[in-house]
C-alpha cells in the first residue's frame, strides 16, 4: 500500500514542489490550502487530494485530518509547511498583525498536529515533519517576528520528539536557507512607519540587501528532495539542513556562535 503524506500550505513555494515530488515517488498526497478552488495544477495528478485547511481555522484542520484518512486509509507523515514572513521594526506592527504572524507560522502549526497526533498514536507510527528555517537558529535584523516564531518552531520541535516517540513516532525539523519561492511576495509582509525617523536608515539597508540575496537563493527542490529524505530514512535525526548557504550559517553558528554572527550581520547590512 502506497504511503500518505499531508502537506500544509500547499499551493505555492515549498508546499506544491513537495506535492509533486512526493506524486512522483509513488505516495498519496493531501495537498492542502485555504483556496483549493483555486488550484489548477496539483488536482490532475494521480493519487493526489487537494483540499482545503486553513491552520487559522480548527474546523478546517480536523475536516481535512478526517477526509485525508477517509480516502486514503492512513497518513504516514505530516508537513508542517503554511507560514509566512512578518518583517520590519516591532514598533511598526499592530497587535493584530503580531498576533497574525505568531498564530500562523507557530500556533497553527501546534493545532494541525494536535489533530493528526490522535491518527498516529492509532497507528504507533507518523513522522512529523516541521518547516523552519536557519532564520530558526539566527536572525536578520528587522526580523524579530519572523525569527521568533521560528525559534519557537525548534523549541516546540526538540520538545515534541521526546513525546511521540513514547508510541513510535518521529519529529524532524527543516531547515532552509534562502530558496528561490515567492517568500518575498505574497509570503512576505513588510511594515514599516516612515514617521519611526530612529529606523529610516537600517530599513533603507535591510530592503536594498534582501533582494540581492534571493537572487542566489537555491532552488525549492533541493528542500523537497530535503523533506522526502526526512520523510523516508528511518533515522532518529532531528534537523535537515536544505541548501548550501543553510550549511554555512550552520557551521559558522556551530564555530563561532552569536557574537560572530552579529558582526557579520553588521558588516553585510553596513549597520
Amino acid at each position: 500500500m502506497n504511503k500518505t503524506i499531508l502537506i500544509t500550505g500547499a499551493s505555492s513555494g515549498i508546499g506544491k514542489e513537495t506535492a509533486k515530488y512526493f506524486q512522483t515517488k509513488g505516495w498519496n498526497v493531501i495537498a492542502t490550502m485555504r483556496t483549493p478552488e483555486k488550484e489548477t495544477e496539483l488536482n490532475k495528478l494521480k493519487n493526489t487530494f487537494v483540499i482545503k485547511l486553513d491552520v487559522l481555522d480548527i474546523a478546517s484542520i480536523n475536516e481535512a485530518v478526517k477526509l485525508g484518512v477517509e480516502k486514503f486509509g492512513k497518513i504516514d507523515v505530516l508537513v508542517n509547511n503554511a507560514g509566512y514572513g512578518a518583517y520590519g521594526p516591532l514598533e511598526a506592527f499592530s497587535k493584530e498583525k503580531i498576533e497574525r504572524q505568531f498564530n500562523t507560522n507557530v500556533i497553527g502549526l501546534m493545532d494541525v498536529t494536535r489533530a493528526i497526533l490522535p491518527h498516529f498514536r492509532k497507528n504507533k507510527d507518523g513522522v512529523i515533519i516541521n518547516i523552519s528555517s536557519m532564520g530558526g537558529k539566527m536572525t536578520f535584523p528587522l526580523g524579530s517576528l519572523y525569527h521568533g516564531t521560528k525559534f519557537a518552531v525548534e523549541g516546540i520541535s526538540e520538545s515534541l520528539k521526546y513525546e511521540v516517540e513514547q508510541f513510535g513516532g518521529r519529529v524532524k525539523i527543516i531547515e532552509p536557507g534562502a530558496i528561490a519561492t515567492d517568500f518575498a511576495g505574497r509570503s512576505f509582509d513588510f511594515q514599516h512607519d516612515e514617521n519611526l525617523k530612529e529606523y529610516q536608515n537600517i530599513v533603507s539597508k535591510i530592503t536594498t540587501v534582501l533582494p540581492q540575496m534571493i537572487k542566489n537563493a537555491s532552488p525549492v527542490s533541493v528542500v523537497s528532495k530535503v523533506i522526502f529524505e526526512a520523510a523516508t530514512d528511518g533515522k532518529n535525526k532531528l534537523r535537515y539542513m536544505a541548501g548550501k548557504d543553510a550549511k554555512m550559517y550552520n557551521l559558522f553558528h556551530k564555530l563561532f556562535g552569536y557574537g560572530f554572527i552579529e558582526k557579520a550581520n553588521k558588516k553585510f547590512f553596513k549597520l
